[in-house]
């Protein structure tokens, strides 16, 4: 018996895994190909960076509505509804972005897809936290997102072996593969036993009318913010701050490509730390550290080289690997009948809070009229509101989740 569950284990974490990386790369795939795919689409270069700004901002909001969606459904329906359902949509939609015509199709497709990525990782965190004793399952939610960012890395790879129209069939065909493998998977006990109960499920209205849920709620995606500053402006625009310190020929999908490969490390490390330290929240502020000496370093290479910034890059993506613990803690904070919905709707939160950081980050570079100090200004003031925070936040390590919200 326990070497069937231990099978059980094992498999649920795999499949996790291959799902996040196939969420990843079809995430991604827009910041590497960005400049390729509307070059190709006839857009000027001034077009790219007002297009690109817009394009992504539109497939966050599909990321925010989706969180919601799918972690309504997780609660109501189960977990692993949702996992089949997300694969599902953006698989089609990114088969269908490979067939783009204009930049409105593009946006559009691109906000579908957002809407069924949305859906993974939460998904999986959230079954694997339900499915392995509490002494494992952050180091089993450390393998899951430490694996899947290599979907990054390969869509990089890829982009640099065929045109940009392949790369998004590939990342359709692979999540239909998935799909197929998820049919093994086996529904989380814990949600199970929550169905013969008579307690609401999936009621995101509860987040909202209980003054203490909201606040720890809301903390949950405030001490995320950090990580979409640095992938969704650093890295992504990482080609405009180039020309800005004087650094030519940066290349965003290599920018990408190097981060990415780094949070892969940085998700294992943090959960192996947060393991050693029995804290959460200890191995959160160890790397928000990381994360702040090498934003530091980003802006302080004026007149540096290409390999410097690529390494830099590295550096800020091993500093991010903190998005594993504040996803965990989303997870462990909530009761089972919420938890899909926290778990998957949070992250997808501050995904879709990217659109407000890049009108932050445009208001702030306006004001100074200086694209660089637009970015350290901003960086300032979402590092120091994540601190708050996370100063604020329950410990959660070796919580019993076995608890729902009244």
């Amino acid at each position: 018996m326990q070497s069937k569950n231990n099978s059980l284990f094992q498999l649920a974490v795999i499949v996790s895994a291959l799902g996040f990386f196939v969420d990843v790369y079809d995430l991604l795939l827009f910041g590497i190909i960005r400049k390729p795919s509307l070059t190709d689409l006839g857009l000027s270069p001034a077009e790219v960076l007002l297009q690109g700004e817009f394009i992504i901002s539109v497939q966050m909001v599909g990321l925010l509505v989706g969180g919601i969606l799918w972690g309504i459904i997780g609660d109501k329906k189960g977990r692993l509804n949702v996992l089949f359902g997300s694969i599902l949509l953006y698989s089609i939609a990114n088969i269908l972005n490979g067939m783009v015509t204009n930049t409105t199709q593009y946006a559009i497709l691109r906000f579908i897809a957002g809407v069924g990525l949305a859906g993974e990782l939460g998904a999986g965190i959230t079954l694997v936290s339900e499915l392995l004793p509490k002494e494992k399952r952050g180091v089993a939610a450390a393998m899951v997102a430490s694996f899947g960012i290599l979907g990054a890395v390969t869509a990089f790879f890829m982009k640099e072996i065929f045109f940009w129209r392949t790369c998004y069939y590939i990342g359709g065909v692979l999540g239909l593969v998935l799909l197929l493998l998820r049919v093994s998977v086996h529904e989380s006990n814990l949600y199970t036993q929550l169905k013969t109960t008579v307690v609401q499920r999936g009621n995101f209205l509860m987040f909202l009318t209980d003054r203490k849920r909201f606040f720890r709620y809301m903390r949950c995606i405030l001490i995320g913010l950090p990580a979409w500053y640095i992938i969704g402006i650093l890295v992504t625009f990482s080609d405009q701050f180039g020309v800005e310190f004087g650094i030519d020929n940066i290349d965003p999908g290599k920018a990408i490509m190097f981060q990415y490969l780094a949070i892969a490390f940085g998700d294992l490390s943090v959960g192996l730390l947060s393991q050693r330290l029995k804290s959460r929240k200890k191995a959160l502020f160890i790397f928000y550290a990381i994360t702040i000496f090498f934003t530091t370093m980003f802006f302080l290479q004026q007149g540096g080289s290409a390999t410097t910034f690529y390494l830099i890059c590295a550096g800020l993506g091993y500093g991010t690997g903190f998005t594993v613990v504040y996803i965990t803690m989303s997870a462990e904070q909530f009761g089972t009948n919420l938890r899909a919905t926290a778990a998957i709707s949070i992250p997808n939160m501050v995904r879709g809070a990217l659109p407000l950081i890049i009108l932050l980050f445009k208001f702030i570079r306006n004001l100074f009229d200086s694209y660089v100090t637009g970015g350290w200004v901003t960086g300032i003031i979402l590092m120091t509101i994540a601190v708050i925070a996370a100063l604020y936040t329950e410990e959660t390590f070796g919580k019993d989740l076995n608890f729902v919200e009244e």
